[in-house]
């Protein structure tokens, strides 16, 4: 954990996370901020694993503190923005940064809850929690996380957002502190990190899984980690692995952690089904395709041949093949 700030504690980690249009929202956020914040901001937004790893530069242009990625090993410094590297997990731990390939979590990396919990653990009531616009739920589970810890929910009014589901999502499992239009929350987060806070409150029992799930994060393995604890297993399989897939129970909101790591919330898992389920249908159509194909190449190679009985068996068998296919092609596409 970082000293705390002068002339007593304050609220001075700031941790931002969004998904679809969350380039654009933190872009107007930064633009706002003054540039004698006294807080470090880190920030996650959903990026393609194969980016070239611009969003930096690209937040830079508006922002009047200095942007740049997390380095393995830095130390977080006041009045700075960290930006998580496309495929890699940004999580701070002891006062310093630590770059990861963890397991990802809702099919995500970066992902949001990770940075989310680690700074919970690391800072606890210091801890200002932001979840932008986005999709699906990666920000609740680590905003529930920061709300165990003592720190202050921020959520974007989902009506305000570009995607509003993400901030639902949360606002679901957590009840925020705050609840803003875009425009409002440079204001908010400036007056929250001026006002003194009160550092008290024992360390709950249920920390001890936000610490388990950071120590996953961080790359350690997942058993040695504790992972077994976190749940009961359930009947399901990770998606990524196939390992036993964990059910954790966070005051009605459900999850799913499996034990080598990989996290998800059901609707992740609901859509990794469907997605599944799709390509079992459309390999299904490949190779009844392939067959008929096969089928028809024998039937005309028995005809030159001269062989018209096993010809037309074999043209037979392809048409009542290809039917079936088609059948299946039906429930792949959704017109059946």
């Amino acid at each position: 954990m970082t000293p705390l700030a002068k002339n007593g504690p304050r609220r001075d980690i700031i941790v931002v996370g969004a998904s679809a249009g969350g380039v654009e929202a933190v872009s107007d956020l930064l633009a706002e901020l003054p540039p004698d914040l006294t807080a470090a901001l880190l920030v996650v937004v959903h990026t393609s694993p194969v980016g070239r790893g611009l969003l930096p530069q690209v937040l830079q242009r508006k922002s009047r503190l200095p942007v740049e990625h997390g380095e393995d090993g830095e130390t977080v410094r006041p009045g700075h923005v960290y930006v998580a590297r496309p495929d890699h997990h940004l999580v701070v731990s002891g006062g310093r940064m630590h770059v990861t390939r963890g397991p990802r979590e809702n099919h995500t990396r970066p992902a949001i809850d990770p940075l989310f919990r680690s700074v919970a653990l690391a800072y606890g009531q210091r801890v200002i929690a932001v979840v932008l616009t986005g999709m699906l739920h990666d920000g609740s589970a680590g905003l529930h996380a920061v709300r165990l810890c003592g720190g202050t929910c921020i959520v974007q009014d989902p009506d305000d957002a570009v995607h509003g589901d993400m901030p639902r999502n949360a606002m679901r499992m957590v009840t925020p502190h705050h609840v803003v239009r875009r425009h409002d929350l440079p204001a908010l987060l400036v007056q929250l990190v001026q006002e003194p806070i009160m550092i008290d409150a024992p360390v709950p029992e249920a920390r001890k899984h936000v610490e388990i799930e950071t120590r996953i994060a961080l790359g350690e393995n997942a058993m040695n980690a504790g992972v077994m604890s976190l749940g009961p297993a359930s009947p399901y399989t990770c998606p990524e692995c196939h390992g036993v897939l964990l059910q954790l129970n966070e005051e009605g909101f459900v999850r799913f952690r499996c034990h080598t790591g990989h996290a998800y919330t059901v609707e992740s898992l609901l859509a990794t089904g469907a997605t599944a389920i799709e390509d079992a249908l459309w390999n299904s159509v490949r190779s009844i395709e392939e067959r008929v194909m096969l089928l028809r190449h024998i039937a005309a190679h028995a005809r030159a041949t001269g062989d018209e009985v096993t010809a037309h068996a074999l043209e037979k068998q392809a048409h009542s093949t290809n039917a079936r296919g088609e059948r299946i092609r039906e429930l792949a596409t959704g017109t059946s």
